[in-house]
């Protein structure tokens, strides 16, 4: 593939895009994250918290586990770890720095401020509006279409930010249209980028994956998350390479829905589809001796034909990603 052409630059910044780090599972962490930045609006502690979300993000946040919160879940619990211990800076990290203090002050603020949530329909599947008020003062802060896409901010009757048209119009229904790059991917063109791209142009993305999908699927085997699928499964139906590979991935995932304080590299918006698409991967390359040129030329293959599917489906949907980060790892 020409690795100075349009379809080549095209992946390289798709991949850019999608596998990057979060810590936790990515809609409770997109609630906290859109709450530390209208609190760094705000410039103080509220008063009063009210909270709008979609549907498909009440869905995927009510019962999770928010890590560095000492075990709360929901969407109050996010949105207060945001508050008092985020650090917007860091995006889908925003809560990775929490002290002990900042644990104790998230229960007494849940305890003492008022706090509502309230189901919207704007007709987009993904979105968060966060409005903080203190006094006479206040913040709105709304993410729309995925994780990190701040479309709105206003601060009193000041608007600081506003890409809410372009969200809510036809164009939203593409990628291009929310701000990421336009993924006109090909199965062919994933292949051909795959065999030929230079490695330096994807090795930091890919150790980084490597790395933290590993560590937090071996917390996940070796500690007590969840229903400790991984560890069953292995201890019941063996130690092969396909039991492995599917016992690695759900200790990841295990670990991360139950609050683990580690981080994962996603993929189309999901952790879980991060661990899905490429701990199997690693399992078989290790079984099999692979290179580490050969892993990352399958990982590359893997992650962009999970995005490849997700892109018609969308970030959040009734349909559970799980398969096609399962396809994306298979291919």
């Amino acid at each position: 593939m020409d690795k100075s052409g349009k379809i080549y630059r095209t992946y390289v910044q798709t991949l850019k895009e999608e596998l990057i780090p979060a810590m936790g599972c990515t809609e409770p962490i997109a609630i906290a994250y859109a709450a530390a930045k209208a609190r760094e609006v705000l410039g103080c502690e509220p008063d009063l918290v009210k909270i709008g979300v979609s549907n498909n993000i009440i869905k995927n946040v009510k019962s999770v586990v928010v890590p560095n919160t000492d075990g709360m879940k929901g969407i109050e619990a996010a949105a207060v770890a945001g508050i008092l211990g985020g650090n917007a800076a860091k995006e889908l990290e925003v809560i990775s720095e929490v002290t002990a203090n900042q644990k104790a002050a998230m229960r007494r603020f849940l305890s003492s401020v008022p706090i509502s949530v309230e189901a919207i329909d704007n007709g987009i599947i993904f979105d968060i509006i966060i409005a903080l008020y203190c006094g006479t003062d206040s913040a709105v802060v709304r993410i729309s279409q995925y994780h990190t896409n701040i479309v709105y901010i206003k601060k009193n009757d000041e608007v600081l930010l506003d890409n809410t048209a372009r969200q809510t119009s036809a164009a939203c229904n593409t990628e291009a249209g929310s701000g990421l790059t336009d993924r006109s991917l090909l199965i062919a063109n994933i292949y051909d980028f795959a065999e030929t791209c230079d490695l330096d142009d994807v090795r930091p993305l890919l150790d980084t994956q490597i790395l933290y999908n590993t560590q937090i699927s071996e917390e996940g085997l070796l500690g007590d998350y969840g229903a400790n699928v991984g560890s069953t499964y292995l201890k019941f139906y063996g130690n092969d390479v396909r039991n492995r590979a599917i016992a690695k991935a759900a200790a990841g995932s295990d670990a991360r829905m139950s609050g683990c304080e580690m981080p994962v590299v996603i993929n189309s918006g999901s952790g879980n589809q991060g661990l899905t698409v490429s701990l199997p991967v690693l399992e078989y390359a290790r079984e099999y001796g692979k290179s580490r040129e050969e892993l990352y030329r399958a990982l590359a293959v893997a992650n962009l034909c999970a995005i490849h599917q997700k892109t018609a489906i969308g970030k959040l949907s009734a349909y559970c990603g799980a398969v096609t980060a399962g396809s994306g790892a298979g291919a």
